[in-house]
């Protein structure tokens, strides 16, 4: 009697599939699933968003914040990372006690610990990777080759901005490969006026509009999710009412609901992965419920690691058994290292003394972009690889706040156009590392007794060389331009700042030197697959989100084939 309420118990907690995280790359993989008839268990170890109802600034005006933004002294204690510590954000920062971590070197990690993810707080900005990025470990000698190519991902790139919706322009430019999109976001006449002196001074280096995620021209495919056009208010980092940019909480997680075969379980924390030796398989997830505190297995035929990149591979490699010491899938050690991130530290700003009777209107959610252009076709540096650019150009107005009483109020209300100004910013590819990684601590715990992380990543003169080749060519760029005052700077900020760590849990044609193969399964465990940002070889100059969703998208479409095959 006593074993078959154990069989019926564990029934209760048995699903077709398992995604361990709910952003953007989780969200994509459970919605797969579940299109496809596998009863999902989504697992968050955040607390429960839901969509419009939990944005609970999402329309606010900024006189309605008792501090017009800035969030108390006192109220700051326990928030270390100052990302999100604004009135209007405040709800989607991470108390330091939540998970503490150990730097053995500086180290920005921002986490998205609610339903969602990082997908409500991301920028948006969707480009494709091309062969140029995929070819690049092959072609100068780093890292590993990659097991795919771009002919592998495009199908993929094709189905997640069809559903997803992309707004931007199609270059028809081989380092940057056309999208379907909706129509873009344009120049202003600043940018116009850089696109047309790059094209002239150079030929090679293109200013072009930036695609991201919005809705300009919502098809029916949108319609059925609930979502609507983009109404330019900027303030998406609040979550977004009108549904108008895709996130997990908008789109995917909905659309998975609405099959009937999703099972969202949020405050899930979860420990490791259950291997059975027996059959040679992994049969569950441990997750600590982090307001019980009580430890739960789920069971299931085959599982998703989408926890972001540092948690994938902790989670991985607190995954032990006999058969995997070192963390699950680990038989080459290479686990956690190879971690790599983007190169924001140059900057560039400027002014220009033209375009009097012109001035901007309205916001724009994206930004002009210069794809990359430095060591492309041929290695032209002392550095590898190159950098893509931000950039945003604008007008502003002031008021003079000269005067007293009378004199002042129309001071103040007398406002007048300014000048001007344009803003550049890189994204660098940095060139992964075995010596940057992360490891689990054997002391030190966190709140849930699970292993603290420890953060062992650093700056290359490989980086340092191009934070210096973007200042002088951005500097040499805006000269030609004619712009005035021109400022080039070096934040020298710690590794991580950009929010694009990746890596660790890299894919590869051999596994003595990677973990997943060709469909981000791994190596050593067939049914467990890793398609967040952990299994990234290399990471281009382009923001990666897109890719980890295509990613996502064709790792599930191929272990729901496997399963039909009964190959899991």
């Amino acid at each position: 009697m006593m074993a078959n309420f154990n069989i019926d118990s564990k029934k209760k907690f048995t699903y077709d599939a398992i995604v361990i995280g709910s952003g953007a790359s989780g969200g994509w993989a459970a919605k797969e699933l579940c299109d496809r008839g596998l009863k999902t268990l989504v697992l968050e170890r955040g607390r429960q968003v839901k969509h419009v109802e939990d944005y609970p600034t999402a329309s606010k005006a900024p006189w309605e914040f008792q501090h017009r933004g800035t969030v108390p002294l006192a109220d700051r204690e326990g928030f270390s990372n100052p990302i999100f510590l604004r009135e209007e954000t405040k709800h989607w920062a991470l108390q330091d006690d939540e998970q503490p971590v150990v730097y053995e070197k500086p180290f920005r990690w921002t986490r998205g610990y609610h339903v969602g993810g990082k997908s409500l707080l991301w920028a948006r900005q969707t480009q494709r990777w091309s062969d140029f990025d995929f070819e690049g470990p092959m072609r100068d000698g780093f890292a590993t080759d990659w097991p795919i190519r771009y002919k592998d991902i495009a199908p993929w790139y094709d189905h997640v901005e069809k559903f997803a919706g992309i707004a931007g322009f199609n270059d028809n430019l081989p380092e940057l490969p056309n999208s379907i999109v909706q129509p873009g976001f344009e120049l202003n006449c600043l940018e116009s006026h850089f696109k047309e002196v790059l094209k002239k001074e150079y030929g090679n280096r293109w200013v072009v509009g930036g695609r991201c995620a919005h809705l300009t021209d919502p098809q029916e495919i949108h319609f059925q999710q609930g979502r609507g056009r983009c109404m330019s208010q900027k303030m998406c980092n609040r979550g977004c009412n009108f549904g108008a940019y895709f996130s997990s909480n908008a789109s995917t997680l909905p659309w998975a609901a609405k099959t009937g075969n999703l099972t969202l379980r949020p405050n899930s924390v979860v420990h490791s992965i259950i291997y059975d030796n027996k059959s040679n398989k992994a049969v569950g997830v441990q997750i600590i419920d982090s307001i019980s505190k009580e430890m739960v297995p789920y069971y299931a035929k085959v599982i998703f690691v989408n926890g972001s990149t540092i948690n994938s591979n902790a989670i991985l490699l607190n995954s032990v058994s006999s058969r995997f010491p070192k963390g699950l899938g680990n038989d080459s050690g290479l686990m956690g290292h190879f971690i790599a991130w983007h190169n924001y530290r140059g900057s560039a700003n400027s002014s220009f003394d033209g375009f009097k009777d012109k001035k901007t209107e309205g916001g724009n959610p994206s930004n002009a972009y210069i794809p990359r252009f430095r060591n492309l076709h041929k290695q032209e540096t002392d550095f590898l690889r190159g950098y893509a650019t931000g950039i945003g150009g604008g007008r502003g107005e002031y008021s003079s706040r000269e005067g007293m009483g009378d004199d002042l109020r129309k001071n103040l209300l007398a406002r007048k156009m300014g000048p001007w100004n344009i803003s550049a910013w890189m994204m660098g590819e940095t060139v992964p590392t075995e010596e940057n990684h992360i490891r689990l601590h054997q002391d030190l715990k966190d709140k849930y007794g699970i292993p603290q992380i420890i953060f062992s990543c650093d700056w290359t003169e490989n980086d340092v060389k191009m934070v210096q080749d973007f200042r002088d060519q951005m500097q040499e760029m805006f000269e030609k331009a004619g712009y005035k005052n021109i400022r080039t700077a070096d934040s020298k900020s710690a590794p991580g700042a950009d929010i694009h760590e990746m890596g660790g849990v890299r894919m590869g044609k051999d596994p003595k030197n990677s973990i997943l193969n060709e469909w981000n399964q791994v190596h050593g465990c067939k049914n467990v697959f890793v398609s967040d940002g952990a299994c990234m070889t290399s990471t281009s100059t382009q923001n990666p989100t897109l890719t980890y969703m295509a990613f996502a998208a064709r790792a599930a479409n191929h272990a729901i084939d496997e399963l039909n095959k009964k190959n899991l």
